[in-house]
């Protein structure tokens, strides 16, 4: 008997659901999607696990990045074993010329969709932001994991910490190589001249504060902070400042569209408001015909079953600008409620798991924001944009 006069209790371990030590840890009801995954990867192989192979870029950052993401999986399939496969990208190889002047729109994912297709790797990990909205046939992004903080971040030379871009010295030249935030920045501080930074995070930190020629750069606070470098970070820029790009701070998983068993794999890694975040914002992009080359921004919020969605596009000097904010009735969902879909994508994203009613929902959000804008003009502003920088 309890103390308190009640009948005792006993606390009953769920019983595991076989003996196999390929679903150690994987025990009742709520494990049973997985562990369907797990049996069908058996039968495929005999009773021996399938090792799966994880493509990634070479860069500290992008390791990373699908580090976390394996971690993730490990945690969830204790049972598999995984094997991380590094390559180079166009992106990576070419440091010379600014993003937006290379004219490719896969530059950080081409050779990883490659080795999808070869069935070299079985997925690959991306950030989200590097993805573009139309995938190739025969890809999907099976995941988006939960977001960190979107924003961008100034990074101080040394002997300029405690400042702001407000208070940098007139003329004081801060590294960036992307457009949007060139063309929002230098409207609000035109004091400063904006030059373009090529290389990954190590190599524009070691530019920064070796080279002499940059009074801050421009990084993103995800990036940082994955690196373990929130140290370096003197400013944070907000929505209001600079707003961000598309699917910044999210990472992407993309797998072929039709290895089903994959796409079951890595579903379980969806965070329902990053997703939906992410989805308004692809669409808002892919309707505009957006991309690197032209300046795009976005910042997103759920709040109250409300998805609020800011876009705004920019001249090349930030001289004419455009925003509009636009919102939509969203609940944040568990779990799939609906049954298959012919063609699950939306914006290059596939989550069966997710209710396809509030995905459409967001897609229809981006839609419509981006279909105001260009109505009152944002056309003529991305032209401009677009012309210009292919002369530059």
């Amino acid at each position: 008997m309890s103390g308190n006069g009640g009948a005792a209790t006993t606390a009953v371990s769920p019983e595991p659901v076989t003996d196999d030590p390929h679903f150690s840890g994987l025990s009742g009801c709520n494990d049973w999607p997985r562990v369907a995954v797990l049996r069908r990867l058996l039968e495929e192989n005999g009773s021996m696990m399938r090792v799966i192979r994880v493509g990634t870029r070479k860069s500290q950052l992008a390791r990373i990045q699908t580090d976390t993401v394996v971690a993730m999986l490990k945690t969830l399939y204790p049972g598999i074993q995984f094997e991380i496969i590094a390559m180079s990208t166009t992106g990576d190889k070419i440091l010379d010329t600014a993003l937006s002047k290379i004219g490719e729109k896969s530059l950080f994912t081409k050779e990883l969709e490659n080795a999808l297709e070869k069935n070299e790797v079985d997925l690959v990990v991306h950030s989200l932001k590097d993805v573009p909205t139309i995938l190739p046939p025969g890809f999907t992004i099976g995941a988006i994991c939960k977001r960190e903080n979107p924003c961008d971040a100034v990074v101080f030379h040394p002997k300029f910490i405690g400042k702001t871009l407000e208070t940098l010295p007139e003329k004081s030249a801060v590294g960036t190589s992307s457009l949007r935030r060139v063309a929002q920045l230098q409207r609000k501080f035109p004091h400063l001249e904006f030059k373009s930074i090529r290389g990954n995070l190590n190599t524009r930190l070691r530019k920064l504060d070796e080279l002499q020629e940059f009074s801050a750069i421009i990084l993103a606070v995800a990036g940082l902070q994955r690196m373990g470098w929130q140290n370096r970070v003197g400013q944070i820029l907000h929505p209001e400042e600079c707003m961000y790009a598309v699917g910044q701070g999210a990472l992407a998983v993309e797998v072929r569209a039709k290895d089903q068993d994959i796409l079951d794999l890595v579903g379980v890694l969806h965070d329902p408001e990053t997703l939906l975040r992410c989805i308004a914002e692809r669409a808002f992009l892919r309707h505009l015909e957006g991309g690197c080359s032209v300046p795009v921004a976005v910042h997103t919020v759920m709040k109250d079953g409300q998805l609020y969605l800011t876009g705004g596009v920019w001249s090349l000097d930030g001289s004419d600008s455009m925003q509009e904010t636009m919102q939509a009735t969203i609940q944040v969902p568990v779990q799939q409620e609906d049954g298959p879909e012919d063609d699950p994508q939306l914006v290059g994203i596939t989550a069966r798991n997710i209710p396809r009613g509030a995905q459409l929902a967001a897609e229809n959000l981006g839609i419509s924001l981006a279909s105001l804008l260009l109505n009152k003009g944002a056309k003529n502003i991305l032209d401009v944009a677009r012309q210009l920088n292919d002369v530059r």
